[in-house]
């Protein structure tokens, strides 16, 4: 496991209640009512939350990626994150899918992007050989 030499950023929030609880950052810039996935309370759940989050690292991701080959990202670019909560053997798990498209750039290149985007991106480090993970250029 690598360990990090210097810290750029650190998050920080204070959460209570759980799944349906309340999640503040230090800085309350993210004040968000927790709810439990499918449940029709107001608020959000974990996997919205790090579905969010990945994508945003993605996009990052790919924008180095891009600059490396000397080209700047299409405006339009998005990803659709989908992150799953499941059970096996009655055990939690996640498993996730991430939809990217990059419109205008020739689909080798946007393959590429993608896949060296995927390894350089904390949250696809992350969860790379932990979870189930399909990535797909749309």
């Amino acid at each position: 496991m690598a360990k990090i030499e210097n810290v750029l950023y650190t998050g920080k929030t204070h959460t209570t209640g759980g799944r349906d609880g309340f999640a503040r950052s230090d800085d309350t810039q993210l004040e968000v009512k927790l709810s439990p996935p499918g449940s029709g309370k107001p608020g959000t759940n974990p996997e919205q939350l790090f579905a969010a989050g990945w994508s945003a690292c993605f996009i990052g991701a790919m924008t180095k990626a891009a600059g490396k080959r000397k080209i700047t990202l299409p405006v339009d670019t998005a990803v659709d994150a989908e992150v799953d909560l499941g059970t096996a053997d009655g055990t939690y798990f996640l498993q996730a899918r991430l939809a990217v498209s990059l419109p205008g750039l020739d689909s080798k290149l946007a393959r590429s992007i993608v896949d060296d985007a995927h390894q350089t991106c904390p949250y696809s480090k992350a969860t790379r050989g932990n979870i189930d993970v399909v990535l797909t250029v749309v």
